[in-house]
């Protein structure tokens, strides 16, 4: 891998299993989050870590988007 590029290829590869991680431990911490105590320091912690796992899918789910929108604009040029 070449880390002097200003630009690295997304890998959608990875991409997909990391997607697929983060929606196991964030149902695994929803199921958690019902089992806890409301306003206890768990049920914080697991709503913080919810949230976490909403931004990280955002992030990825936006960089599959970008690079699906740049293959089909590519393959149209």
């Amino acid at each position: 891998m070449d880390w002097t590029s200003p630009v690295m290829k997304f890998n959608s590869g990875h991409a997909e299993r990391a997607i697929e991680r983060i929606l196991e431990l964030s149902a695994e911490a929803q199921i958690a989050r019902r089992m806890a105590a409301r306003n206890s320091p768990a049920f914080h912690n697991l709503t913080g870590a919810i949230a976490a796992y909403g931004k990280a899918l955002a992030l990825l789910t936006a960089l599959q988007q970008r690079e699906e929108f740049y293959t089909i604009v590519a393959a149209a040029a």
